[in-house]
Order: C-alpha cells, then sequence, then structure tokens
C-alpha cells in the first residue's frame, strides 16, 4: 500500500510541475473562472428586455388613438419611434430589419369610431421572428399593456355615467349588480413564488456556470496530458517502469483534481460574494462536485488515451463539448427541448450535474431525488476512469 501511494504521488508530482511550469495553463486556471462567472453572470443576470427598439404606427388620429399612444409611449418596455400618418388605412408592414427595429405596432384607421360602436378591431403587432424569445416576450408586454389601458378606460367610462343611468342601476336586484360588478373588474391572480422567488436568472444558471468552466477546462487540458507525454517521448519511458496502469491514471488524475476544486472555489466566490448567490448543503454539493470532476477528468484522460497528439485530443474534446453546451440544460430547462432530442442530453455528465445542484439549492431536495444523477456520474467515472487504463495498457503493448 505504501508503495503504491509512493508511486501515485511521484507520478502526481510530475504532473504539477508539468501544469505549473506552462504560465498560459496557470493564466488560465487563474483568470478564466471569475472572467466567466462574472461575464456570464451579467449577461443573463437580467432576462426580461427593456427600451426595445419600436414602431408606433398612429393610422387612427382619433381621441381613443391619441389616449392609447400617450399610454404607450409611458412605458419603458419599448423606445418607441413613432410615425406620420402616411398610410391612411394602415395597411402597409414595415421593413422592420432595414428600419432597425424590432417590432411595429399599427393602430389601424377608424380604430376609436369602432371602440364608440362596440365593434372593437384589432391592433396590428408585427414582430422579428429571428428572435423567437424576444418575439413572444413583447408580445405577451403588449397584451399585458393594452389590459391596463383597457381597465383605465372602463374605470373612466363608469366614472362619467349620468346619474339617471346610476338610479337605473340602483334599482337592479342586488344579486344582478354583484354579478354586473364582477363581469367589470378584471381577474387578478394573487402569485406566490416558491423557491426562487425574486425570479433571478442567476440562481439557476450558477450551476451551468460552474459545470461549463470545469468541463471546458478539465476535459481539455486533462485530454492533452498523455498526449503531451507521448509526444515528448517520455511516457514510453513511464511505461517501463514499475509503475502500475491505475496508479499512472491516478497520479495523473490527482493534480486536476486539485485545480480543479480550486476552479470550483473561485467560481462559487465570484457567485456568492457579487451576485449574492446562497449555496446550501454544503456537503451534498462538495459530493456532487467531486463526482462530476472525476467524470469530466476521466472523460479528458480516456480522449487522452487514445489520441496520439495533442491536437488530436483538443480537437476530439471540442466536439464532445460542442453539443454540450447547447443541450445540457445549463442555459435553458430540457422540457424546451422535442421529445426526441430530450434523450440524448441524459448521455452528458453535465445534465446530471446541473440537475442534481439545481434540486439541492434551489429546491431542497432529498437524496432520493438526485440519487439517479449520483449514480450516472459514479458509473461514468468508474468506466472513463478504467477505459483509460485499459487503452492505456493496450496501446502500449
Amino acid at each position: 500500500m505504501k508503495a503504491s501511494f509512493n508511486a501515485i504521488t511521484s507520478v502526481a508530482t510530475k504532473e504539477f510541475i508539468h501544469i505549473l511550469r506552462d504560465r498560459r495553463i496557470v493564466a488560465l486556471i487563474l483568470v478564466l473562472p471569475p472572467f466567466f462567472t462574472l461575464l456570464f453572470g451579467h449577461a443573463f443576470e437580467v432576462t426580461e428586455r427593456q427600451h426595445v427598439p419600436a414602431i408606433l404606427q398612429n393610422t387612427d388620429q382619433g381621441e381613443a388613438s391619441a389616449r392609447l399612444v400617450e399610454f404607450l409611449a409611458a412605458k419603458e418596455k419599448f423606445n418607441w419611434q413613432t410615425r406620420s400618418n402616411d398610410q391612411s388605412d394602415g395597411s402597409y408592414t414595415p421593413d422592420l430589419f432595414k428600419e432597425q427595429v424590432e417590432a411595429a405596432v399599427i393602430i389601424p384607421s377608424g380604430w376609436s369610431d369602432h371602440l364608440k360602436k362596440g365593434d372593437p378591431i384589432p391592433l396590428r403587432l408585427i414582430l422579428d421572428g429571428g428572435d423567437t424569445t424576444t418575439a413572444r416576450e413583447l408580445e405577451g408586454s403588449l397584451q399585458q399593456f393594452l389590459g391596463e389601458y383597457q381597465k383605465g378606460e372602463l374605470d373612466e367610462m363608469v366614472s362619467n355615467l349620468p346619474e339617471n343611468v346610476m338610479a337605473l342601476g340602483k334599482q337592479l336586484p342586488i344579486d344582478i349588480r354583484k354579478q354586473f360588478v364582477s363581469a367589470m373588474t378584471p381577474w387578478t391572480l394573487k402569485s406566490e413564488i416558491l423557491y426562487n422567488p425574486k425570479l433571478r436568472f442567476i440562481e439557476y444558471l450558477t450551476p451551468g456556470i460552474i459545470g461549463l468552466i470545469l468541463q471546458l477546462l478539465t476535459v481539455t487540458l486533462m485530454a492533452c496530458t498523455l498526449t503531451r507525454e507521448r509526444e515528448a517521448g517520455t511516457l514510453s519511458q513511464l511505461m517501463v517502469t514499475s509503475l502500475r496502469r491505475v496508479e499512472i491514471v491516478v497520479g495523473k488524475v490527482i493534480p486536476y483534481l486539485v485545480i480543479s476544486t480550486f476552479l470550483i472555489a473561485e467560481t462559487i466566490a465570484v457567485a456568492f460574494f457579487h451576485f449574492n448567490v446562497q449555496f446550501r448543503e454544503p456537503i451534498v454539493l462538495g459530493v456532487i462536485c467531486l463526482l462530476f470532476l472525476l467524470c469530466s477528468l476521466g472523460l479528458g484522460l480516456l480522449i487522452s488515451a487514445f489520441c496520439d497528439t495533442q491536437t488530436q485530443a483538443i480537437q476530439f474534446a471540442v466536439f464532445f463539448l460542442l453539443p454540450v453546451f447547447p443541450l445540457s440544460g445549463a442555459f435553458a430547462p430540457l422540457e424546451q427541448l422535442p421529445d426526441n432530442v430530450r434523450l440524448i442530453p441524459q448521455l452528458f455528465p453535465l445534465t446530471h450535474f446541473c440537475h442534481a445542484f439545481r434540486l439541492i439549492n434551489l429546491y431542497h431536495a432529498n437524496f432520493q431525488f438526485i440519487a439517479k444523477d449520483l449514480i450516472f456520474l459514479s458509473l461514468g467515472a468508474l468506466i472513463t476512469c478504467g477505459g483509460a487504463a485499459v487503452l492505456l495498457s493496450r496501446s502500449e503493448e
């Protein structure tokens, strides 16, 4: 046991020396985690857009439409570009791309008159479908604003009713009057938000940031560790020593495991002190991070074992990481994916890491809810590290 410990220590020490001698790697370790955390955190801290450039065209020019224009102009959601009445029927469609706007609201001609007749006609809303998320958000915001405007108009109309109308209304049975009041009063919701009361997207995003930084650095750096030695010719010398393959694998993993722990600490420190993200159940979160690290390091080592050059190793690492970023649920829920695509992310360690991390940190879930994720990460670590040892043994026979 002591001999095996000494062997692993010697390999780990040698790998530490290689890492510390490369100033570029040291710079990446020190700079990238806080930089990416700040970048992603501020980029996604506020998900609802404000001051969206839009056209507001009033082709009606009636009293009601003038009040609507004044009402909408006060909303900070849109940065309106008001247009003159150059098309009387409002049937034209502006070119949003050329106009450099993302939406256009056109009040059609005769809109005010139709309101007086009790036959309202719809406003025209033209949206840029290139960004589907923003388009739906703008449509929902405009519907909300129209509801607020209608409520204000209704209150104004009721307050200006003639006295005889009010007197006639009082003659109605009280049950009928209550039904009228209920029908004319906008229905409201009393919302209660659990788990993330302030709806801070950074709370949801933090596991994704941690996981992406770890996979980007650990898989890439680990994928180059054996290929670097193979290119330098030192791997053959290492293989003819009395060291066992398992000892070599463990010795290679330990330095990057220590470095990765430092990366996690950097990222969590920035999230906690700068974005005020709270971390709960630190022991359980630590276990989740450890298993994810072992799985990621094993994957990088596996890539390194069957690649001959560092260039090949980086190419394989990038090939793996590209689909992981958009499909792992790091930035958006997996439920948004089509059913036939949703099975693919289940093969990614980052998917299970983000899922387990969020269940603990946001939902205070019990162990039974994250058991499947922990089992997947544990098996992934065993399979990748074991596979790397087998491939390493066969490649040097």
